[in-house]
């Protein structure tokens, strides 16, 4: 069962273009040091869920007020539900966005299939080289390459994003994973920012890339993707 770590009510900021309410369920296959939701994480943080029955009724008395539905974590994608879950969601009439870590491909071939997405966000951690390191934990590479290809050759509205660390990522890095997403419509670039909900409390003093460094990279990036936003 689908187990639901919080819900933001409102949101002009994380489905672009639409006004939607978050749902960001508990629970993640990966340790990313950077990651600030630890409460949705790790275990030994997880707070109270929430019941589904209230999330639904929730959304149906928002269904003039909002567009669209996002769906987060966490990493929504670890349970197989989330298909059943987002067809409701879906069947209520809203638009549905999702975000997801991209270790599970077969879950974004089903939803594509079904045409149960109205847009994607999937986040990429690091260079091939490096990503298991900024992951936090040993992973299957293949099944973040199938996540990009399906994306890529998706009609779904997509982004990809990397999270920028100063500490942990370098500008190579980067123009590296612009390589492994060329052709891709839309590269996201945001930049670290501390909080006390940091699953690595040792970057604390850490901070993003320059401005400066960050437009750099945008221009170097043009190269293999269409438009490149800085956050």
């Amino acid at each position: 069962m689908i187990k639901i770590g919080g819900l933001q009510k409102f949101s002009l900021i994380d489905f672009p273009s639409r006004i939607s309410a978050v749902i960001f369920t508990q629970g993640c296959n990966l340790r990313c040091p950077f990651c600030h939701n630890r409460n949705l994480v790790l275990p030994e943080y997880y707070g109270q869920t929430l019941d589904i029955k209230y999330v639904f009724n929730f959304l149906e008395s928002r269904k003039k007020m909002i567009e669209g539905v996002v769906i987060t974590g966490g990493e929504p994608t670890i349970y197989r539900e989330i298909t059943d879950f987002i067809e409701r969601i879906k069947d209520m009439g809203f638009l549905v966005k999702l975000d997801t870590n991209g270790t599970n491909p077969e879950i974004l071939v089903e939803l594509i299939n079904k045409k149960l997405l109205n847009y994607i966000a999937m986040d990429i951690k690091a260079s091939f080289g490096k990503y298991e390191e900024l992951a936090g934990i040993k992973i299957d590479l293949n099944k973040i390459r199938e996540s990009i290809k399906v994306i890529l050759n998706s009609n779904v509205e997509y982004e990809f994003r990397t999270t920028l660390v100063r500490d942990l990522i370098t500008y190579t890095d980067i123009i590296k994973i612009g390589q492994m997403i060329k052709g891709a419509k839309r590269y996201v670039l945001q930049n670290f920012v501390y909080s006390e909900n940091v699953i690595d409390k040792s970057l604390k003093n850490s901070y993003g890339f320059p401005e400066t460094d960050r437009k750099k990279l945008k221009n170097v990036l043009k190269k293999y993707v269409k438009e490149v936003i800085l956050r």
